[in-house]
């Protein structure tokens, strides 16, 4: 399912991938890989793999990327995990919605300093706008992200403005 709405869902920036296209934020050397099924998350250009693409699985710190770009210290909230990429530049996101609302998330919030302000189960597809907007409502928010429940894997994340 995706969402139309106000908020920008925003990808693995390019410079960011262009760097995990050789290195990834764990240190280790990135290998491609043909996708034989399809419908991986892919979080450059937020959309579902399909069958055939060129992807790479790498380890990814959203938040210290996050901060490096802000000057936030996010201390021990600093984590890193598994996302998939496409192995080679793409053309990014197409559009303005907000994709993968349609399963049970986490969303988490986040301060102007990198601190986690705590989060939100959404369970519902109807109610990921809504947990959006209560997030966005408590000024000290600055950032959240959008999360699969069943891994916990980063899908995305949207600023304050």
């Amino acid at each position: 399912m995706t969402t139309t709405t106000t908020y920008t869902a925003r990808p693995i920036t390019p410079r960011a991938l262009r760097e995990l296209r050789t290195t990834d934020d764990a240190g280790r050397r990135t290998d491609g890989f043909t996708d034989a099924e399809g419908g991986s998350p892919l979080r450059c250009c937020l959309r579902h793999s399909e069958p055939g693409e060129r992807l790479a699985l790498v380890s990814y710190a959203p938040l210290r990327r996050w901060a490096s770009e802000t000057g936030a210290t996010p201390g021990a909230y600093d984590e890193q995990g598994p996302v998939f990429i496409h192995a080679d530049a793409c053309a990014g996101p197409a559009g303005d919605t907000l994709p993968f609302a349609g399963s049970h998330r986490t969303l988490r919030r986040y301060s102007a300093e990198g601190r986690i302000l705590g989060g939100r189960l959404v369970e519902e597809p109807g109610a990921f706008q809504q947990a959006l907007r209560e997030a966005f409502d408590d000024p000290a928010v600055a950032l959240v992200h959008v999360r699969a429940v069943e891994y916990g894997c980063f899908l995305y994340e949207v600023r304050r403005g």
